[in-house]
């Protein structure tokens, strides 16, 4: 009786193999299901899948060009090996400095004003009680986002450059004039607010999808507490939309080193390197220009390093702070 047990035991197997086993054909099973069910955006999801692994991952085996002598016509694998003499050339080199310089002042200020900007022109819109003007004013705010930075910053130049139209309404009263686009203390806060002319509007997309989501009930609930509208705004509004603005300011610092290769290289020689220069229009010079890829490559290596340590570091620090932050 023992010796017939024991054989059926070995040759029947355990309860949990065999539930475990369905429970993995249910997954796959339901698993091929969603995916029938959604076969056509999995589709319109390849292109796009497409440009970031080729584009964003697939690029990541160019960085090896910083580390090179890189000979365009010898190609990427024939070229010297450098080891770290780019980098040793371009911390010792007092224009990538100066660069870098320019390129944390500007993306400072844009953190400082440009990043608020969005969230208080949402607050604003979202007060509105009549959908039409919302409709229309978000319709309008939109539009200078699909404006190329050449036609910006010619309008720019043409309402504030030297003959532009403030210099010419200045001179018909006989008033001295300002030359604030060739002006280089100006240029900074200049592009700062180029910047937030052109991308605030747009910037207000995702502020708005969070502003609709917060619970009516709490703004009611706060109204009959006596709360008044900055109260409101100080307890409810704000810690509704904190997990989105916090999100927001992660992928912002993420790219802090990038403040807009277009909009700087166009309004560079205005002002002169000493003010317009930074990282991306220094990559450009070294490397486009002058033909020194693989020191270009490791300025370029060297932005996109500093901005992934501050992402990690900062969404550590949201996740110490209690916050859900980009990942886990």
């Amino acid at each position: 009786m023992t010796k017939e047990r024991t054989e059926s035991e070995a040759v029947t197997p355990p309860t949990e193999s065999i539930n475990g086993a369905i429970n993995r054909k249910a997954q796959r099973d339901s698993l091929w299901k969603r995916f029938q069910r959604t076969r056509l955006l999995v589709l319109l999801m390849v292109p796009g899948l497409a440009y970031f692994l080729v584009f964003h991952y697939g690029a990541f085996i160019a960085n090896a060009v910083a580390f090179k002598e890189y000979v365009p016509f010898d190609g990427l694998w024939a070229s010297p090996w450098v080891g770290t003499e780019n980098f040793s050339r371009m911390f010792g080199d007092p224009e990538f400095w100066h660069a870098t310089w320019n390129t944390l002042f500007i993306a400072l200020l844009q953190l400082v004003f440009f990043f608020p900007a969005p969230l208080a022109l949402a607050l604003l819109l979202h007060s509105l009680s009549s959908d039409l003007l919302r409709r229309f004013t978000q319709s309008v705010i939109y539009l200078p986002h699909f404006l190329s930075w050449v036609v910006v910053v010619a309008l720019f130049q043409q309402v504030l450059g030297d003959t532009g139209l403030l210099n010419a309404t200045l001179s018909d009263a006989g008033l001295h004039t300002v030359d604030i686009i060739g002006n280089p203390d100006a240029y900074k806060p200049l592009v700062v607010l180029e910047v937030i002319w052109k991308d605030a509007g747009w910037g207000t997309i995702i502020f708005l999808a969070a502003l609709m989501q917060v619970n009516e009930q709490l703004y009611e609930a706060a109204a009959i507490d006596g709360a008044g509208p900055w109260r409101r705004f100080w307890h409810v509004t704000l810690p509704s939309i904190r997990p989105i603005v916090i999100l927001l300011l992660i992928m912002r610092l993420g790219d802090i080193l990038s403040v807009g290769f277009e909009q700087m290289l166009l309004q560079r020689q205005s002002v002169g390197p000493e003010a317009g220069e930074v990282l991306d229009t220094f990559v450009f010079w070294q490397g486009i220009v002058g033909g020194d890829t693989g020191y270009a490559a490791a300025a370029g290596l060297f932005k996109g390093v500093v901005g992934a340590a501050l992402v990690f570091t900062a969404n550590r620090v949201a996740h110490r702070l209690g916050e859900q932050g980009v990942y886990k």
